[in-house]
Parts: structure tokens; C-alpha cells; sequence
């Protein structure tokens, strides 16, 4: 398994009284990882150096 982008914990937090899967964690990372990857290649067309929001 590759590092996690994510905290199981805040993950168990942010759920609100529902279970969460073992797996989910890892899951959502990866969505994260996706998501990190396709704002650098956003802030890489516009030409800057700096991810923002707005690249999400």
C-alpha cells in the first residue's frame, strides 16, 4: 500500500456516526492523489509555479 494523503481519523470524523471501512481510507487518498496530480498539471498550463484552489 502506498502512503495515505489522508487521516483515518478525521476521515472517522468528518463521517458523522457512520462506519467506515477499512479500505476507504485508501480509496480516498488515491482520489486525492488524482485530484493533487491534475491541478499541477492545470498550474503547469497557465505557467505558474503554485497550485490554488482554482485549479481543483
Amino acid at each position: 500500500m502506498a502512503e495515505l494523503l489522508v487521516v483515518r481519523s478525521k476521515i472517522k470524523e468528518a463521517a458523522e456516526g457512520v462506519n467506515v471501512s477499512g479500505d476507504f481510507a485508501a480509496a480516498l487518498s488515491e482520489k486525492v492523489e488524482q485530484l493533487i496530480k491534475d491541478a499541477v498539471r492545470r498550474a503547469k498550463e497557465n505557467k505558474r509555479g503554485t497550485i490554488k484552489p482554482r485549479d481543483l
